[in-house]
């Protein structure tokens, strides 16, 4: 028997951890002893049952993972293996990480990568993971540092503050969004050059507007984005991976056939294994790792359910790593 953090919904919804046995887990070929996860925003959805996140029901919520494989018949992976899960649907479609133990797909798992420990990869997690998809996408469309200034929206949240974190340290000169006027020291740390509050981006604008960001990393969505794209310079690219604000993007085609703006999804759900094993080869080098202390705030599985009601409600900020066992 082991702890698992199960959501049911039969007459009603219902999410608390409970014990199962081996018998409640899902098909797969690799069998985790999950010694960390951690809460993004979609498991918080999840978990508040605030948005139709799982398709399948009873559900294991967590969508991260990092433990050692416990048994495997998959032939890249072999007892006492160190891994690091990241989506793939787990904590949606296939039961998830917020447990002591999990039944995964040998080809959904990377390798613990060289530097970091299994507490360091949940400490950055998905979202970690996404903003760093990010800045690969900017840099692969040519952003560099000193071409202008990069924006960061929603620079409190997971994504925003390792984006944050990541392009300051590579030498960018990081503007920061939020909404949060009293986390202005938390963001300098994080090296922001410069805070800017989210009401001057979160409202209708122009289609056009002064020229001002070289990049854009933009876990919002909705407004927010459109006056991003508005604002981005000749050539500029914008990395959208999120809709904190909306699924909606009330913009016109003006920057990208007038500035030659790009807009690059980003999609950390799916992205191939070669791209997230260097996404997480690129994490392990170029995050300061003494930062995670003050990105991340970590609880119990136990505390994981309230824990999610106070991300939707505004009231996290950074990173939450969520300890499965007391042992880990």
């Amino acid at each position: 028997m082991f702890d698992a953090l199960v959501l049911e919904k039969d007459d009603r919804f219902t999410a608390a951890v409970r014990q199962v046995d081996d018998g409640f887990l899902p098909d797969g070929d690799v069998t985790v002893d999950i010694r960390y996860s951690t809460l993004n925003y979609k498991d918080a959805l999840a978990i508040t049952d605030r948005s139709p996140v799982v398709r399948a029901w009873p559900m294991v919520a967590g969508i991260d993972g990092a433990g050692v494989v416990r048994e495997s018949r998959h032939a890249a992976w072999r007892a006492g293996d160190a891994v690091v899960l990241n989506g793939f649907g787990v904590g949606e479609k296939h039961k998830g990480c917020l447990a002591q133990r999990a039944r995964l797909r040998g080809e959904w798992l990377v390798r613990l990568p060289d530097g970091l420990t299994l507490a360091q990869t949940m400490a950055i997690g998905t979202a970690g993971y996404t903003a760093m998809l990010c800045v690969m996408a900017l840099e692969q469309n040519g952003v560099r540092p000193g071409d202008g200034e990069v924006l960061v929206t929603g620079a409190t949240g997971g994504v925003g503050s390792i984006a944050l974190a990541l392009l300051s340290k590579l030498g960018h000169r990081v503007v920061a969004v939020t909404g949060k006027a009293g986390e202005e020291a938390y963001l300098r740390a994080l090296g922001a050059a410069e805070i800017m509050d989210r009401a001057a981006l979160s409202g209708p604008g122009k289609p056009l507007q002064k020229e001002r960001w070289s990049g854009v990393v933009d876990p919002v969505g909705s407004h927010t984005l459109a006056n991003a794209l508005a604002q981005t310079r000749y050539g500029g690219t914008v990395a959208a991976c999120g809709l904190a604000q909306g699924a909606d993007l009330p913009a016109t085609v003006m920057p990208f056939i007038l500035r030659g703006v790009s807009l690059a999804g980003i999609d950390s759900v799916m992205a191939p294994l070669a791209l997230r094993t260097r996404a997480w080869e690129r994490l392990a080098r170029d995050l300061d790792l003494s930062l995670l202390d003050k990105l991340t705030h970590e609880i119990s599985l136990s505390e994981a359910v309230e824990a999610a009601h106070e991300l939707m409600a505004g009231r996290v900020k950074g990173r939450i790593l969520v300890r499965t066992r007391n042992d880990a």
